[in-house]
């Protein structure tokens, strides 16, 4: 089991989704530890569903936590958390590292929603997302981030997410704020002074075909077609609660099959 030591906590939690030939999805592989407690929630239809527990504070200073999921063919998993996660400074010195590491096969389906993470005051987190897909997988995919708590100054945080559809790369971005961060971070033409930034990819075989129109949602968000059968929606609000607003508007404006 994780403990916290001065160097820092490591810390994987593993989800393996499987058809179960009976028009469910099974999870042979619900492995955490430490910091990262994962629990089967109530399935709905052929979809299996799993929660993202925090068990200890973190990520602080010095850890490293992985989250690794693979979807397997004809599968269906939603992927969901209790509580936002919160990117605290720590004892140990050196940053923070979060990777999630997803897979998804043929004919799978994956739903990848998280709550927001909050960059507190004196943190250092780094997050990397990198997201495989087989021709014929889809994915819905929210990250939503917080830059400080209520009435304090966020810390650093640099976010890259990569996803790649059959071995080509749709999406390869990174967003740094914050202290130390390169220059402009919160100026006009990235947050404009907001707080709260998210995005929405969402990968549906049908779009290689039709691909999505690129258009404003609301005010502050964005739809845009990728290179491949995905669309990208992009959203910057000035707290989290109108965030969530954006990005669910933007995603039910997303055609569906």
């Amino acid at each position: 089991m994780s403990v916290r030591s001065g160097a820092g906590v490591r810390s994987v939690a593993r989800i393996v989704a499987r058809a179960d030939g009976r028009g469910g999805t099974s999870l042979p592989v619900l492995d955490s530890d430490g910091p990262l407690a994962l629990r089967r929630t109530r399935a709905t239809g052929s979809e299996a569903r799993v929660m993202l527990v925090g068990a200890m504070s973190g990520p602080l200073g010095g850890d490293h936590f992985t989250v690794e999921g693979r979807v397997e063919e004809g599968a269906r998993l939603s992927v969901g958390s209790a509580a936002a996660t919160i990117a605290l400074p720590g004892q140990a010195k050196g940053d923070a590292r979060y990777d999630v590491r997803l897979e998804v096969a043929d004919g799978a389906e994956l739903h990848w929603l998280p709550e927001q993470l909050i960059s507190a005051q004196g943190s250092d987190l780094h997050v990397s997302t990198r997201v495989e897909l087989a021709a014929t997988a889809r994915l819905v995919l929210r990250e939503e981030q917080v830059l400080g708590r209520v009435g304090e100054e966020p810390g650093r945080l640099t976010s890259r997410l990569r996803v790649r559809v059959a071995g080509q790369a749709v999406l390869d971005q990174e967003l740094a704020c914050g202290p130390g961060a390169p220059g402009g971070w919160d100026g006009p033409a990235v947050l404009a002074g907001h707080r709260a930034v998210g995005q929405l990819i969402v990968v549906r075989p049908e779009f290689a075909a039709a691909p999505v129109t690129a258009e404003v949602v609301g005010e502050g968000a964005s739809v845009v077609p990728l290179a491949g059968p995905a669309a990208l929606v992009t959203a910057v609000a000035p707290d989290a609660l109108g965030l969530r607003r954006l990005l669910d508007e933007a995603l039910a404006s997303l055609p569906r099959t």
